[in-house]
């Protein structure tokens, strides 16, 4: 992103929620967003998406220069090559497991036998190969996430962003799903940008931004690889 703002209107008043906005990630690189409730945190995800457009500036995904996209030609760019990852899994509770990670795939005319042995390749490596029939409400909260994650992964993109993937998690399990997030991310060579109120969750990014009163003011560098790769626990969360 480059000098991006974005201002919405409410009622008479103008706000400017981002105000110039410059920020990069890298291919495979880990960044944690964190800022205030109404700092725009979300806005920017919105924009890094191309859900929304900047009033002034550039954002570019992949080369892609996001506004001069029409809104369908950024829907099938969300589709094919960005992954997204929410605080609540937003799993559809009228399709299975398998159903779910199957989606992004349906979405591009590629359900066929090979797209099933790859979610079921990613059903494994969350440790749920055998929930595949299950419906959604019949699993855990870290269950559910786990499912999110692989789905999120499925049509490999080259950007996940992650809106608090483990704030509606009790800490333990929200560990165990974030490190299974960043296994998985990396494996893949995928960059993350992670919305976070937790500094614990932030500090296992490569770098943190802090964004504030519309700008990003602190730059970070996160936990080493070190530290980062603690010895792997179980993912029967």
């Amino acid at each position: 992103m480059k000098g991006v703002r974005r201002a919405f209107t409410e009622g008479e008043r103008r706000r400017e929620v981002l105000q110039g906005v410059e920020m990069s990630l890298a291919a495979g690189e880990f960044v944690a967003l964190l800022g205030p409730s109404g700092s725009g945190k979300s806005t920017l995800l919105n924009l890094a998406s191309g859900i929304d457009g900047p009033d002034e500036g550039e954002v570019r995904v992949a080369g892609v220069s996001l506004p001069s996209l029409s809104e369908r030609e950024r829907t099938l760019f969300r589709r094919d090559r960005i992954g997204f990852v929410f605080q609540f899994f937003n799993l559809i509770p009228t399709l299975t497991v398998e159903e779910n990670l199957l989606l992004p795939l349906s979405l591009r005319g590629g359900a066929d036998a090979a797209a099933r042995r790859r979610a079921g390749e990613l059903l494994d490596a969350v440790g749920l190969a055998d929930r595949g029939p299950a419906w959604p409400d019949r699993l855990s909260g870290g269950e559910q996430q786990r499912v999110a994650l692989a789905r999120a992964l499925v049509h490999e993109p080259e950007l996940v962003l992650a809106d608090e993937p483990t704030g509606n998690l009790d800490e333990e399990t929200g560990a165990r799903v974030l490190e299974l997030l960043e296994r998985l991310l990396r494996a893949a060579g995928t960059a993350m940008l992670c919305v976070t109120h937790s500094r614990d969750v932030a500090l296992r990014m490569d770098r943190i931004l802090t964004l504030r009163e519309g700008q990003v003011v602190t730059r970070e560098v996160g936990r080493s690889a070190s530290e980062r790769f603690r010895p792997a626990s179980s993912v029967g969360a």
